[in-house]
């Protein structure tokens, strides 16, 4: 009797425990996600967000965040897509690459309805959407207002006896650059994306609205011409590995003061400047882009890239992904923090009445950075996206650009070179 109810109470402790064990593995897998990115300093800030996550809104959340390469990542998703295992609920793609998964069904979510709902098409900046977009659906959300601007060097332009007026038009910067190289001195540098930024700055784009290919051909001309006649005349140089994003280009031209500015994005300067160039604190100072005169629109800023967060379309939690990623996008410290570890911008604009995202960053004071974006974020244009817009920026990249660059294909041939390969 007595070793009857020993057992029957061995029973109910072990059942109990039993019970315990199932319902805490239950509660494991319907909760732990994995996330894509692709590098060591977003996954830093992705596993911020996710303590800020558990603090704020579950307790219990856990999420696995695994850093790839920039280039490493796409190809991995690519490989899970075509097995079907080891697909991420959460991944982080640029805009460019996002172009490669348009060739058929997008293989993400459809967010347009959530981002409705949430009224997220009024409340972050207008336009961004439009890099996560494609056939009037939206797949993803942007992490950036990816606001282009130019960043000079403080000390070379006072050597100079340079000032913003002589970069208030893009007539001014040919002028002010030709007396430079009268004593020698590059003022910019150069890289292939300049290309498709001005064209996108002065109202076209390397696609149409409707699909059209390069819809503008005489603008592209133009717009590509200028660029040839920096190079052309020393105004603007080539990098030595021909682009701004290579370490060299901070170690060699910048360091050596070889040229006195540079264009990029708010994430250029956040990141990829005070990454090389971490000891030159002070030294930069930033200004809208130089405008076109004579355009329909005087435009003092473009865009360029940008990375945001996309849910597959065979994620086992969506709907735990879409709190997450949500939270991300629309927490306020959450955005703050963004721009304080040195990532880009926020695009969510509510959260720009914080303070701390218009306080001078430290690196370019006493200029804000945060005052100057938002004050150009209503010019933000729209980047059209194409299955093919990734095949385009390579042939630019790779060959288009620095055979205009160079003398070798005049500006209009070059355009209809470029427009007659993605067309076949």
């Amino acid at each position: 009797m007595v070793l009857s109810k020993v057992n029957l109470i061995l029973m109910n402790k072990i059942s109990s425990f039993t019970l315990f064990l199932i319902m805490a593995i239950s509660h494991l897998n319907a909760e732990t996600m994995t996330l894509w990115i692709s590098s060591q300093q977003d996954r830093v800030y992705y596993e911020s967000m996710a303590s800020l996550y558990k603090e704020k809104v579950d307790k219990n959340f856990e999420i696995k965040v695994e850093a790839f390469g920039f280039r490493e990542l796409p190809d991995k998703f690519a490989a899970a897509m075509k097995t079907g295992e080891g697909l991420p609920d959460l991944i982080q793609l640029d805009e460019v690459f996002f172009g490669m998964y348009l060739h058929g069904k997008p293989p993400f979510l459809d967010l347009t309805e959530k981002i409705k709902k949430e009224k997220l098409d009024q409340k972050i900046v207008k336009n961004r959407l439009s890099v996560f977009s494609y056939e009037n659906k939206t797949y993803g959300l942007p992490q950036s207002v990816s606001a282009m601007m130019l960043y000079y060097r403080k000390d070379l332009f006072e050597e100079q006896g340079l000032t913003s007026e002589d970069f208030a038009t893009w007539n001014n910067v040919k002028t002010t650059g030709s007396k430079l190289m009268e004593s020698g001195q590059a003022l910019m540098a150069l890289d292939p994306f300049y290309f498709e930024v001005l064209l996108r700055q002065r109202g076209s784009d390397l696609f149409g609205s409707k699909g059209e290919i390069l819809p503008d051909e005489k603008l592209a001309a133009d717009t590509l011409g200028f660029l040839a006649d920096l190079a052309k005349e020393g105004v603007a140089v080539m990098p030595d590995r021909g682009s701004i994003f290579d370490p060299v280009f901070f170690s060699g031209d910048i360091e050596n003061g070889e040229v006195l500015c540079v264009l990029g994005a708010d994430w250029y300067g956040l990141d990829m400047i005070q990454q090389f160039c971490s000891h030159m604190s002070g030294e930069w100072g930033i200004l809208p882009l130089p405008v076109w005169e004579g355009d329909k629109v005087e435009n003092p800023t473009s865009t360029f890239a940008g990375q945001g967060l996309l849910i597959p379309e065979k994620s086992a939690k969506p709907d735990e992904a879409w709190k997450f990623m949500k939270f991300v996008m629309t927490d306020t410290e959450a955005n703050v923090q963004r721009f304080t570890q040195g990532n880009s911008y926020p695009a969510y604009k509510p959260a720009w009445q914080d303070p701390r995202l218009i306080k001078p960053e430290s690196y370019f004071s006493p200029v804000s950075m945060g005052i100057l974006v938002q004050s150009m974020a209503e010019w933000i244009p729209p980047v059209v996206m194409h299955p093919k817009r990734p095949q385009a920026v390579f042939m630019i990249r790779e060959n288009i650009f620095s055979s205009v660059m160079y003398g070798q294909l005049k500006p209009d041939e070059a355009v209809a070179q470029l427009k007659k390969a993605l067309s076949r």
